[in-house]
């Protein structure tokens, strides 16, 4: 890693900028640009992402304080809130999200071989959504209720390393179980899901397709018990059951035989009721992989606590898809950077002390240490630096 860039340019170096340029050209992205271009643009708003700007005068602001290290930061131009705002409502905002299914990829494979901490050949999803409230005034293109807006972040995340494997931004109409036929079943998969997600049609469509599915039953389920296997109690297992559907539309929608488990929570002695058309996994492991849902639970608290996703810098439609594709994309872009020089800081922490030294000469592991590094190349700058004496703890 060069250590005369500035941080920022070396997490930049680790994205795929061929990748971008092919995706800019598809959708013709840089059509009429003179100043600020996709590259610049994404950029710009990679930069809000990490240190947390509030709005674009802010942003602007930022890197003017810091004028004379903009170039070797990948910027060629001075960055206007206006010219920002209008890239960020007219350029194509399936530039980023293809961009970041591209990262997402990476990142996955990269991930592949960690351990889930449970044993399973296969690859296992939690399904889930999260909703972002909007201003209806503001907002109009995503209804949601009679006086309120909202979008939906519909995820598909990979349980090996928590990264997003699908995601699909909606209007917060779109009711969860509607993503289920965007999906395409991987066989020998294990798609883990609340109870939002029950539709026997579409389940029986995972299951034709050679994936497999856990969720939770609905406390109006009617079916009848074909036959019990032995549990211990001592686990929490109250029963493991072969079902079929009683009733005639759902029998019809789903004809094949289910797996019922049932499981008292020893801490909180809470009952679950567990359905699997997997019959081969222990049920220990089933409700293990159930309590894993957990973790897209983490991943949404932890983009909207520490990502800018909740406020948006524009109010189109297409700016706050790009905003929302750029953080996914920042997040990604993290956990890459993370596996890559094999750090052992957490996400949280090392965005923490990103947001503090972008601007610094830094080598990317040394910012990570408490030992002393001095520039082989000290500036000299009258203007005032604003985070030139922040050591990023």
């Amino acid at each position: 890693m060069n250590a005369g860039k500035p941080l920022f340019a070396q997490l930049m170096d680790f994205l795929p900028w061929t990748t971008f340029a092919r995706i800019v050209t598809r959708y013709d992205g840089n059509r009429y640009a003179k100043s600020l271009r996709c590259t610049e643009q994404f950029r710009v708003m990679a930069f809000a992402q990490l240190t947390w700007r509030e709005s674009l005068r802010d942003i602007e602001v930022c890197l003017a304080a810091q004028s004379s290290k903009l170039y070797h930061m990948g910027f060629r131009h001075e960055i206007k809130r206006t010219t920002l705002a209008d890239a960020n409502a007219r350029r194509d905002w399936r530039i980023y999200a293809e961009f970041a299914q591209r990262l997402m990829a990476q990142a996955r494979r990269l991930y592949a071989d960690d351990s889930l901490g449970l044993e399973l050949a296969h690859t296992a999803y939690a399904l889930d959504s999260t909703t972002i409230d909007l201003c209806l005034s503001l907002f109009p293109w995503a209804p949601f209720r009679q006086t309120k807006a909202a979008v939906k972040l519909h995820t598909l995340l990979d349980l090996r390393g928590n990264i997003p494997s699908f995601i699909h931004v909606s209007d917060g109409k779109l009711h969860d179980v509607n993503v289920l036929d965007m999906l395409l079943p991987e066989p020998g998969t294990i798609y883990v899901m609340d109870r939002a997600y029950v539709d026997f049609q579409r389940l029986h469509t995972l299951h034709l397709a050679g994936a497999f599915f856990v969720t939770r039953a609905k406390s109006n389920l009617d079916a009848r018990r074909l036959y019990s296997s032995p549990v211990d109690r001592s686990t929490g297992l109250v029963c493991d059951q072969t079902i079929a559907l009683n009733g005639v539309y759902s029998a019809g929608k789903y004809p094949s035989r289910l797996r019922r488990i049932r499981f008292t929570d020893p801490e909180s002695g809470k009952t679950l009721v567990f359905l699997t058309n997997n019959f081969l996994l222990p049920a220990p492991t089933v409700c293990a992989l159930y309590r894993s849902r957990w973790q897209i639970e983490l991943f949404f608290k932890w983009i909207k606590q520490h990502l800018r996703i909740k406020r948006f810098f524009g109010t189109s439609e297409n700016a706050v898809k790009s905003q929302i594709w750029i953080a996914v994309s920042v997040y990604v872009l993290v956990a890459i950077v993370k596996k890559r020089l094999a750090l052992e800081a957490s996400l949280y922490t090392l965005l923490q002390i990103f947001s503090l030294t972008l601007f610094e000469k830094l080598p990317i592991e040394q910012v990570l240490t408490d030992s002393d590094y001095t520039p082989e190349q000290p500036e000299i700058n009258n203007q005032l630096n604003l985070f030139d004496n922040l050591t990023g703890h």
